[in-house]
């Protein structure tokens, strides 16, 4: 029989035949408790972030890089969301190179449970893979305008959303949302240029759904100018139906000045604090640049709902919540350009490592950093 099936951004040109292995969830304590099972075949692995014996949330990437260190053949991700169909995602990026290692495809929930009954009932289960995927370099951009302050020297002020979405769906919500939250807000600000005395910033990030690229590169090609970036705010699906809560990345003293404006602004968003590492402040927060962004305080482990499926269409977007986004947003930049003290300055590159020397990001990063030192032993011997 035949699956209909998606291969995931980077996966390289496939034509396998290969033994199934269910690894559940694909968590690292799964991988572990499989032992070598996994070896030459094909890992099967559901899309749901919350895994066996683990409190944080394991990323698709993290799940195909202990399909590798399993020695998989082959990579399945199956939407964990009935009726979704496949869910996409990069899986390249892993060790300083765009390939993955392994052929990666994505299959949905419904296919992926028949394929784990089949398992289950008969044992062994065979499966071909093929596809004529090309991996190549692309060129892309970052869009970005600006309302310049009136100071002698002015303070940068930042808000940003990625652009760039997945082919197979318009991307409605995951990036357009946050984009057009982002032009809507500095719409609204340009009304006060030659009146703000730090200068607001805008940047549309390119190529965030594979590596953060866009961003990445910005914070290589500005690194004179982050000293003075006062605060960079990421707004990636901030136009969703999402909270509109107020995120800081671990900057305490900050906190007091965003309640202080909720009660002025009496809105009843709330302000929390975390780190992450899969959006586009992540470049700047590692750099040490103050930042944060539009996202529920509220965590949640559910996963993506219809994000990254061929679903995210423009049907999802409604008004009301890119109004609330953007007006949001521009509330906040207005007040933080305006603001003569500004309580936090860039971190040191010792004071960066300090906040991510914690359990909760230490194991996930000891892990991406095993499973890159592999990719990078197995691109030398090729």
């Amino acid at each position: 029989m035949t699956i209909a099936c998606i291969t995931l951004p980077h996966s390289p040109p496939i034509d396998l035949e290969a033994v199934l292995y269910n690894a559940g969830d694909g968590g690292p304590k799964e991988f572990e408790e499989a032992g070598d099972q996994a070896a030459g075949k094909i890992a099967m692995v559901t899309s749901r972030p919350q895994t066996k014996g683990v409190k944080r949330w394991v990323h698709r990437l993290e799940k195909y890089g202990h399909s590798m260190l399993a020695g998989a053949a082959g990579f399945i991700f199956v939407n964990h969301y009935p009726g979704y169909g496949p869910a996409t995602g990069s899986i390249g990026g892993i060790g300083n190179t765009a390939e993955g290692l392994i052929p990666a495809i994505s299959i949905g929930y419904e296919d992926g449970m028949f394929l784990a009954r089949l398992l289950e009932r008969k044992g062994e289960v065979k499966v071909r893979i093929r596809s004529t995927d090309v991996c190549e370099p692309m060129t892309s951009w970052n869009v970005r305008g600006e309302i310049p302050g009136t100071a002698v020297n002015p303070q940068i002020v930042m808000l940003g959303s990625h652009y760039d979405g997945h082919d197979i769906s318009q991307g409605a919500i995951d990036p357009a949302s946050g984009t057009v939250a982002v032009m809507e807000a500095v719409r609204v600000l340009a009304k006060y240029a030659g009146r703000l005395p730090q200068t607001v910033r805008v940047v549309l990030w390119g190529i965030e759904e594979i590596g953060l690229v866009g961003s990445y590169d910005y914070v290589k090609q500005h690194a004179a100018e982050l000293d003075n970036i006062r605060f960079y705010f990421n707004m990636d699906s901030a136009g969703g139906a999402s909270p509109k809560d107020v995120m800081l990345n671990e900057w305490q003293a900050l906190a007091p000045v965003f309640k202080g404006w909720q009660k002025e602004m009496a809105l009843d968003f709330r302000v929390g604090q975390t780190v992450s590492a899969f959006s586009d402040h992540f470049p700047f927060l590692q750099q040490g640049v103050p930042t944060g962004g539009m996202e529920s305080v509220e965590r949640s482990f559910g996963g993506r709902g219809y994000g990254h499926t061929r679903y995210d269409t423009l049907d999802k977007a409604e008004l009301h919540h890119l109004r609330d986004a953007s007006a949001l947003a521009a509330r906040l930049a207005l007040r933080v350009a305006s603001t003569e003290e500004w309580p936090a300055t860039r971190r040191t590159q010792a004071e960066v490592a300090q906040l991510l020397n914690r359990p909760e990001y230490n194991e996930e990063r000891a892990n991406m950093d095993k499973i890159a030192d592999y990719v990078a032993s197995k691109r030398k011997t090729k």
